[in-house]
């Protein structure tokens, strides 16, 4: 089979199981489990299904990196599974979808204020444009304020800061580690944590026999073992296959399939945010565009 075909079919299948966990939450959430019980069920699972990786391999990994693989973990992983469930008690699945797309922009960011990273005039400029769109697309949701919303959206900003900012300690201290293990360790690691909260939210006190309870756990495991473990382990393989600027791309994919589910699932989106979101696309592309000066 053609090399490009399989690279563009593991994109594909990257943009849809990550677009996908953004509505996935929103049903999550509209079954009767909070924010917290699914954040936690989504790393506990995705820890569990990768743990024999992690009994395997976490004797390779030198004790003066253990620590870093847990951090690693808690800001690509953790928190941001917890701000985005947070996020869309506020707003919706499409939005948080779109405003994931800064991620890039918060790299270029992170890596230029905690890792002196050098940044090119193009990333400026992208790094203004995405911004000039962020604005215009919170404007264009009308009455911020009044529908406390702003709060919500502010999940979702930091999530995107905290994988910013993961991506570049991976690449300043964590590249000695596989990318499998590295994955495998850290959410199994995380898991710990995430199971501590669930049962602190009396979830193992809840009725099972509760159908839309069982659709709202299934959502959850979904997310765990797709949109977390084998996504991770997808797009490491995109990365060795491909390099990593084309499996970086996938960023962009994500947001029209987040748009794609919030729209079949009754949400609004207008035109004037689909026109936001290409600018930010365009900030995002802009700025990770390389150039000769590079």
């Amino acid at each position: 089979m053609n090399k490009n075909f399989i690279n563009w079919l593991i994109f594909g299948a990257l943009a849809i199981i990550w677009g996908s966990s953004f509505i996935l939450m929103k049903i999550s959430l509209d079954n009767h489990l909070g924010p917290y019980q699914i954040a936690s069920l989504r790393i506990v699972f995705a820890g569990l299904i990768l743990l024999p990786i992690t009994v395997k391999n976490i004797k390779n990994i030198p004790r003066n990196k253990l620590f870093l693989v847990f951090i690693s973990g808690t800001l690509g992983s953790l928190l941001p599974a917890f701000l985005f469930c947070l996020a869309e008690e506020g707003i919706e699945s499409s939005l948080a979808g779109t405003l994931n797309c800064l991620t890039p922009i918060f790299a270029i960011i992170t890596g230029a204020i905690f890792y002196k990273t050098r940044v090119s005039t193009n990333k400026i400029a992208g790094i203004l444009i995405a911004f000039i769109g962020s604005i215009l697309l919170l404007f264009s949701r009308g009455h911020l304020q009044e529908n406390q919303q702003l709060i919500f959206i502010s999940f979702v900003v930091l999530a995107a800061f905290l994988y910013g900012f993961n991506v570049n300690m991976v690449t300043k201290h964590l590249l000695m580690i596989s990318p499998l293990n590295l994955a495998a360790i850290s959410l199994s690691l995380n898991a710990i944590p995430a199971f501590l909260v669930l049962i602190s939210t009396s979830f193992f006190s809840l009725s099972f026999s509760n159908h839309q309870l069982l659709i709202a756990v299934g959502a959850a495991a979904f997310m765990g073992i797709m949109g977390t473990a084998f996504a991770i382990i997808l797009f490491y393989t995109l990365v060795k296959r491909a390099g990593g600027i084309f499996a970086s791309m996938v960023t962009y994919g994500i947001p029209f399939v987040a748009i794609a589910w919030g729209i079949f699932y009754g949400e609004v989106y207008y035109f004037k945010q689909v026109v936001c979101l290409l600018i930010i696309l365009f900030g995002v592309y802009w700025g990770n565009k390389k150039t000769g000066k590079q």
